[in-house]
């Protein structure tokens, strides 16, 4: 097949004023009786009428129970029908959902809800047990899905008959806001990321468009990824539903209950993150990964692939790759790579997808007067196009430095070959992925410095096979603390009771001086330096 012919120019449909709601509803009316969500973690099966039943009767319910348009409702939940339709309602009553890590501690959960001015929270009593929530002044309500705790309302309130009229929307789809994901952005604490309707909704259609990423009806996907993250809110759950196709949920990556899952429900795709990759791989050597599966391809996101994991991954399951990139800016994304024999490169994250337009600029360290590299050069990725957030929530400097010109600079770097071919190499940014999880430096630093022994700290990734990359601390301790590995246990358990797992340090290296800048910047080369 040509080349031109594989170009990505249309999309799936116009985007223009379209509210994510309103094209989920639309699904919902022209599939009835199928199957929208199967949820193994309680076993229900729920009908595209029942979902547009429940979102609507939940969306209601939120108006009913004092939500005003453009206040946040936020969701803390894992992967379960209730998060779905939390999602949709709360949209549908002009509310901004937020959406949080369920496996996030008292620090984090606080800190998102403050900083949003959450005026409701969906969550369930597992979630919030030992978490505060007095002195979040905006939060009013609090409603719990299968187990209340103390002073909640339950979910299921919220799917009574009511009376009243939804609001209208008082501003456009490219004004009023569908989700407010937090994410650390290039660097920093986590920052809400303002995606519009218009956002989300031309990203769907970009990943739906011609020689993009075909989901029709009779696809059955299997979704662990997490719903609170833009991977698995706007690359599967959106995108399955406007399709009408079924989402099988799981709470978590568990690969004996994936592995039975896959037959039971006849799963034709699912996403993946590297490390599961890695995992099914290791279970397929093993004699565990199911031969008689219906699995045509995987989708892989969230954190660098190696070139040689899905050549193994396919040898062994006979599942083909298509990996993808983007980043909660771009609702997410911006590039997806190709399932067709001549254009099938599983080491690349493929071409963008439609209207995104893309440049890749010298790294000089002068990043607004760079130009250009040549074909084959590694550069920082730019870009821009329909999918691309409004903002950082109340953060105009961050925002000014993601967004210059109409332009999102990605702090990655990569290669773009003669084909279009586009590879990602190395990252200028801090982030660290454990198993495509982001982990902000600065926010596990911030943790270790209200430690007593230590003085000062820095933390970089390094790589890992299981994870990706683990966070490792270089520590400088105060006088009268001694040095050791009891120290270095108490500081990650330190973390650990404060932030969630997989931000907690992994390894904890004492050193004389953190190496800084004249302005008192982490020096974080020299650190990775040090772990090499």
């Amino acid at each position: 097949m040509p080349l031109p012919q594989m170009l990505r120019a249309e999309l799936y449909a116009n985007p223009a004023n379209v509210f994510l709601h309103d094209a989920i509803l639309v699904s919902c009316r022209k599939h009835g009786q199928k199957i929208a969500l199967v949820d193994s973690s309680c076993g229900r099966r729920v009908t595209y009428a029942e979902y547009g039943e429940m979102v609507e009767a939940a969306a209601h319910g939120l108006v009913a129970g004092g939500v005003r348009p453009g206040e946040v409702v936020a969701i803390f939940l894992p992967n379960s029908w209730e998060f779905c339709v939390a999602y949709h309602a709360a949209t549908l009553a002009g509310a901004i959902p937020t959406l949080l890590n369920p496996t996030y501690r008292e620090r984090e959960v606080r800190h998102q809800l403050g900083n949003s001015g959450a005026a409701m929270l969906i969550t369930d009593r597992a979630n919030i047990e030992g978490v505060s929530l007095p002195g979040l002044p905006r939060l009013r309500k609090v409603y719990c899905t299968r187990e209340q705790a103390s002073g909640s309302q339950a979910f299921g309130d919220l799917l009574k008959p009511v009376s009243g009229k939804l609001p209208a929307p008082e501003q456009s789809s490219d004004e009023t806001l569908a989700a407010l994901p937090y994410s650390s952005g290039t660097t920093g604490l986590p920052k809400g990321v303002m995606l519009t309707h218009f956002n989300l909704v031309a990203n769907i259609y970009q990943l739906l468009g011609p020689n993009a990423v075909t989901l029709t009806p009779a696809d059955n996907i299997l979704c662990f990824l997490p719903l609170y993250h833009i991977y698995g809110l706007n690359v599967m759950l959106n995108p399955a539903l406007l399709v009408g196709a079924t989402l099988v949920l799981m709470p978590r990556f568990n690969v004996a209950e994936l592995s039975s899952v896959l037959v039971a429900e006849s799963i034709s795709m699912m996403p993946l993150v590297p490390p599961a990759m890695n995992a099914l791989c290791q279970a397929a050597e093993a004699g565990q990964f199911p031969k008689n599966h219906t699995v045509r391809w995987v989708k892989s996101g969230a954190a660098p692939l190696a070139p040689e994991l899905p050549k193994r991954f396919t040898t062994l399951t006979g599942i083909l790759v298509r990996q993808g990139y983007g980043m909660t800016e771009a609702s997410p994304v911006t590039h997806v790579g190709f399932l067709e024999p001549e254009f099938y490169r599983p080491d690349s994250i493929g071409r963008p997808v439609a209207q995104t337009d893309c440049r890749v600029m010298a790294i000089d360290g002068a990043t607004d007067n760079s130009c250009e590299v040549a074909t084959g050069e590694p550069g920082e990725l730019v870009m821009r196009g329909p999918q691309f957030m409004k903002g950082y929530w109340n953060e105009p400097e961050a925002t000014a430095a993601a967004l210059r010109d109409g332009w999102y600079w990605s702090g990655d770097i990569v290669t773009r070959d003669q084909e279009g071919f586009y590879r990602v190499v190395d990252r200028r940014k801090e982030m660290i992925k454990y198993k495509g999880f982001p982990v902000a430096p600065a926010e596990v630093e911030a943790v270790l410095l209200e430690h007593p022994a230590v003085r000062e700290c820095g933390v970089v990734g390094r790589a890992d096979a299981c994870a990706g990359e683990i966070p490792v601390a270089f520590i400088t301790v105060r006088d009268g603390f001694v040095t050791g590995t009891k120290l270095q246990d108490e500081l990650c358990a330190f973390v650990g009771e404060r932030l969630t797992h997989y931000k907690q340090p992994r390894e904890v290296h004492f050193v004389d001086v953190v190496p800084k800048t004249a302005s008192g910047k982490i020096l974080r080369r020299e650190l990775r330096q040090m772990i090499r």
